[in-house]
């Protein structure tokens, strides 16, 4: 029994902290295939933070209502959880030639448009969340958002934007004051954007948005087929970039034990751009739980996180570090805190011209 414990013990804090070393790895494994190709998108139209996990409310059995929202923060370049978090649940560099001026507005170009919700670049984020929960445990995740969009005519584009979770290490309780922690994968969160190709300084989008049962256990999923719309509207200068990213779901099928879902989350984006690739901004889902009791149904996160480009090799990359405090949260199972890791390499886009002309 004592060893068996410690190998769970051991997995565990494998899971939490592999993150950055998987993300190295993919790193050094894509760089040669990347390094010699242009990335599209640098002088386009600057074309966005997110990241949760499921947690399970304790005392109750995993068929007795345990999991309340989907947290899907869709890194935004820099924006999926099930349970109480749904909103604590992206030009090629400068040749060696140019000059340092040159290589420093590459990479706040490169800034801009990876906090922009309707970016052109394609990207590839990990994103790494540890948080504190209201009852004391933890409960981490890493995962995996690509952002793709792509040119349907020379006017629209569609901007494809999954979070998959990697993995989720779920809290829960087994007996008074004693919690299990469970390891395995969570649920899909699949977004799909229309937005117009030239709209000025605007950030305009809007599309269906998805939540697929995918979950490896019903600690980690809430186990429902999940549907509803999202919406984009921001604006963006040199200096700054602000707006809104709300999405709502609604279950329309899935496990007929499991509690239906009607749940929001709504992603201020805020964030000054300064020089050498490097910005500041706010971090943070706001989550809506709208089955819960009013005292049980918000998460308001207050967060600042800081962010940088950088090129490996020749290879961009925006790593960002974000704290967030949650002073409204639902209780016992309810997110206290959270740190964020963000790792996002700009990769070339496969898919260079509209599909319909």
């Amino acid at each position: 029994m004592k060893r068996a414990g410690a190998e769970v013990g051991l997995a565990i804090a494998w899971f939490r902290w592999r993150p950055a070393a998987i993300a190295a790895l993919v790193l050094m494994s894509a760089m040669p295939s990347w390094a010699d190709d242009e990335i599209p998108g640098m002088r386009a139209r600057a074309g966005q933070d997110s990241g949760g996990e499921l947690v399970s409310q304790p005392d109750v059995s995993p068929d007795d209502h345990p999991f309340q929202l989907m947290d899907t923060r869709l890194h935004y370049g820099t924006a999926g959880q099930a349970t109480w978090q749904m909103a604590q649940a992206t030009g090629a560099p400068g040749t060696t030639a140019a000059p340092a001026a040159a290589s420093e507005a590459s990479a706040n170009e490169l800034n801009k448009q990876l906090s922009n919700p309707v970016t052109s670049l394609w990207s590839l984020s990990f994103q790494f969340n540890n948080f504190r929960l209201d009852n004391g445990e933890w409960n981490n995740s890493l995962q995996f958002q690509p952002v793709l969009p792509v040119g349907l005519t020379k006017d629209l584009n569609l901007i494809t934007r999954p979070v998959i979770p990697l993995y989720n290490i779920v809290p829960h309780q087994t007996a008074s004051g004693e919690f299990e922690h469970t390891v395995g994968f969570g649920d899909i969160v699949l977004l799909e954007l229309l937005s117009p190709a030239d709209s000025g300084k605007w950030i305009l989008g809007a599309g269906p948005t998805f939540i697929f049962p995918t979950a490896s256990s019903t600690f980690t999923g809430q186990g429902k087929w999940q549907a509803g719309p999202a919406v984009v509207v921001g604006y963006l200068t040199d200096k700054f970039i602000a707006g809104v990213f709300p999405q709502q779901w609604w279950s329309f099928a899935g496990d007929a034990d499991r509690p239906d879902t009607s749940q929001m989350n709504l992603q201020p984006f805020f964030a000054w751009f300064f020089g050498e690739g490097w910005s500041v901004g706010y971090s943070g889902n706001i989550l809506a739980n709208w089955k819960a009791s009013s005292s049980e149904r918000w998460t308001v996160p207050v967060g600042v996180a800081v962010g940088k480009v950088v090129k490996l090799g020749r290879l961009p990359v925006k790593i960002q570090l974000a704290g967030q405090y949650m002073p409204i949260h639902p209780s016992n199972v309810g997110q206290e805190w959270n740190i964020q890791f963000a790792l996002t390499p700009v990769i070339p886009k496969l898919i260079k011209e509209p599909l319909f002309r």
